[in-house]
């Protein structure tokens, strides 16, 4: 799975939106056909960022959509780092569509469980949202 990962980051790096999404597609199709689905969450998430790619407000709606069911998949695995992923990629879009407290609320309950590693990646960038939405 991270190799798709990868390829899908060479996809949109090189603007082949179309392409990283049937890959992701079919990495979620895979999962839900194998019951591999360790990684649904962060596919989802991946997804939902790629339609916010194409800039269209129904793509926002698709996009809020994958947001919370990969929140949703993640809280169901209690997988703490996938559910930040989703909750900061969530709040980000409402904070875009001017939901600050919705987005900081979110963002502040999945944040506050964590008890090390602030100095990742994941929770360097929630906690510099955190202080964009206060």
């Amino acid at each position: 799975m991270v190799l798709t990962f990868t390829i899908v980051e060479g996809l949109v790096a090189t603007g082949q939106l179309r392409q990283a999404m049937a890959m992701i597609d079919e990495a979620l199709e895979q999962a839900e056909r194998t019951e591999e689905r360790w990684c649904v969450a962060e596919q989802l998430r991946i997804k939902g960022e790629l339609l916010l790619m194409e800039g269209a407000q129904p793509a926002a709606t698709a996009a809020e959509d994958c947001f919370l069911q990969a929140l949703e998949v993640a809280r169901g695995q209690s997988a703490l780092s996938w559910e930040l992923r989703a909750a900061t990629s969530l709040a980000r879009l409402w904070c875009d569509q001017g939901q600050i407290n919705e987005a900081r609320e979110l963002l502040a309950r999945v944040y506050d469980q964590f008890t090390e590693g602030f100095k990742t990646a994941d929770l360097k960038a929630a906690q510099i949202l955190l202080g964009q939405l206060a």
